[in-house]
């Protein structure tokens, strides 16, 4: 009887370790993702192969979550010093933050119709909580030549238009928040657009510096608490009582005799 029982009795823990466990995995089986990259450009200029590069720097929270480049050079488009991002998702809340940022950045590409623009930094952010998910950009030292100096902190899409003779040539948004589909959030801290035409262009494509992407959050991570809790207890009890009720009419059976 003794062996009897240990063999009910592994098969009872089995049971509820599975069940315990069941109960803390999370009720979507999709979890909040997240991304980060320091630059990406696809750039067409007159007289000028096209240019495709990136995302450069790249971080996900499925791996890698950080990355760091001492430099970026795309010749008569971008430079930069150090580039880092990361990704960082929490199991436990299902929070996910996403960040990067690009040191010491030129940007030839704008020399023409703009002269010298620089930044000391630039940031991109985004955060996906269970309230929701926010971004913001950072700029530190950021001037934009003849369209003067950028806030610290620029409200979402600003856009600044870049013109040559009247004409409009290009546009620069600042803290640009994309609002995807799937319900995350894309921030691209400097997204210059080449508009093209005949006339002034300087070319066509884009060049995104900084770029972030969050969420939405996952389902955090419950303890065995909850549904799963009552529906390991129940299992418990369902295996539980059968063994308890032979137990016993084993012992009267014994005692009888």
């Amino acid at each position: 009887m003794k062996t009897y029982l240990l063999c009910r009795g592994g098969v009872l823990a089995a049971v509820v370790a599975s069940v315990v466990l069941a109960g803390s995995v999370p009720a979507s089986a999709a979890p909040g993702d997240g991304s980060a990259y320091g630059a990406q450009a696809t750039v067409t200029l007159l007289g000028q192969p096209a240019v495709n590069v990136g995302p450069l720097v790249v971080s996900n929270t499925n791996g890698p979550t950080t990355a760091t480049l001492a430099s970026i050079n795309v010749p008569g488009i971008l430079t930069t010093g150090v580039v880092s991002t990361s990704a960082i998702r929490d199991d436990n809340s299902g929070a996910v933050t996403a960040i990067a940022t690009t040191a010491d950045v030129g940007i030839p590409l704008l020399q023409g119709p703009l002269g010298t623009v620089t930044a000391t930094a630039i940031t991109a952010e985004c955060d996906a909580t269970q309230a929701g998910v926010t971004g913001s950009s950072t700029f530190v030292q950021a001037n934009l030549g003849s369209l003067g100096a950028v806030a610290a902190n620029p409200a979402p899409n600003t856009v600044l238009q870049v013109t040559d003779l009247g004409l409009n040539i290009a546009t620069i948004t600042l803290n640009e928040q994309i609002s995807n589909p799937d319900g995350s959030l894309t921030v691209n801290a400097l997204h210059v657009h080449l508009i093209g035409g005949q006339l002034t262009s300087i070319g066509t494509g884009d060049l995104i510096i900084s770029s972030a992407t969050c969420g939405p959050a996952a389902l955090p991570m419950p303890l065995a608490s909850g549904p799963g809790m009552w529906i390991a207890f129940g299992l418990l009890g369902a295996v539980a009582l059968p063994v308890g009720s032979r137990l016993v009419r084993k012992r009267r059976a014994v005692t009888a005799a």
